[in-house]
């Protein structure tokens, strides 16, 4: 996978594909919120994660991503819905730094829950 790949994937809630990509030490800050530190960390916040997602049916919408170098920045809109209900909806910014060796190293994600 391209960096750019990786970077969809995560955002995109389809964290198993990326856990090859991790680096051992990678740092996701959820700015406002949380830290996780190192891979085993990382891996078990998204199993979390995605287990709600699995409660809910989701509708993300990626609206750009820009790529530099070995940054990626995606920004996009996350709807989760039960019972055909809006529940929550969701404007984020998730911002990848990759190392030499193109291994995910730090996430900061923004998300943004409207009220």
């Amino acid at each position: 996978m391209t960096i750019t790949e990786i970077a969809h994937a995560f955002s995109n809630g389809e964290f198993e594909k990326i856990f090859p990509y991790l680096d051992d030490s990678i740092i996701w800050t959820v700015v406002e919120d949380d830290e996780f530190k190192g891979k085993e960390a990382v891996i078990e916040q998204c199993k979390q994660v995605s287990q709600y997602f699995n409660a809910v049916t989701t509708r993300f919408e990626t609206l750009y991503t820009i790529t530099e170098g070995n940054k990626v920045a995606v920004n996009g809109t996350a709807e989760f819905y039960r019972d055909n209900k809006r529940v929550s909806f969701v404007s984020a910014c998730d911002l990848y730094e990759f190392d030499e060796n193109n291994k995910l190293s730090r996430i900061t994600s923004y998300c943004i829950q409207k009220k």
